[in-house]
């Protein structure tokens, strides 16, 4: 098994909304990609700034290609991520 992470930050105020955000994207594209055994999402609110730990359970680095691509050491983003 492979784990890959992710950490992300965004404003407190934005939490909620970034959470759902990650739900419609990278989350429903993590669980519908073969080889993906599961994957946790983390929260810790530091005042105004919220962090995101999102970890992903893989069979094989084919698996993690089909979602990240052929640079899959990085991460994907999604075109709305700047907001």
């Amino acid at each position: 098994m492979i784990t890959r992470t992710w950490h992300g930050i965004v404003p407190t105020t934005k939490k909620d909304n970034y959470l759902n955000y990650l739900q419609r994207t990278g989350l429903h594209d993590y669980s519908g990609t073969k080889g993906n055994l599961g994957l946790q999402v983390l929260q810790r609110i530091e005042g105004d700034i919220t962090h995101f730990l999102l970890i992903t359970f893989w069979d094989t680095t084919d698996s993690i290609r089909a979602f990240a691509g052929e640079q899959y050491e990085k991460a994907r983003y999604y075109p709305e991520d700047a907001d």
